[in-house]
């Protein structure tokens, strides 16, 4: 499945949930997650999108532990299945 189906999925599903969903981008800063999803409690979660195949990159998984050692929630995404287990932990934090 193409990076841009399982975007359009997830963008779907979070919006069903009433979450807002953004593309982040941050000049200078090379590798943070694709996007950043605010549940309608408030909560931020950056996600970045991969293939079921796709592999992050070590400037990823320096931004992704960056973001982690500051407390911050941070989900990767691989392909449809993970698109669930997203949706599960927003779920279980909004008390739904």
């Amino acid at each position: 499945m193409r990076e841009s189906t399982i975007e359009r999925k997830l963008r779907q599903a979070l919006g069903r949930m009433g979450c807002l969903f953004y593309k982040f981008v941050s000049p200078g800063n090379n590798g943070v997650p694709d996007r950043i999803v605010i549940t309608p409690g408030g909560r931020v979660v950056f996600v970045e999108l991969k293939t079921e195949r796709g592999k992050l990159s070590p400037v990823q998984l320096r931004q992704i532990k960056r973001l982690e050692d500051h407390r911050a929630a941070v989900f990767v995404v691989y392909g449809e299945e993970h698109i669930d287990a997203l949706l599960d932990w927003i779920r279980q934090r909004e008390g739904r």
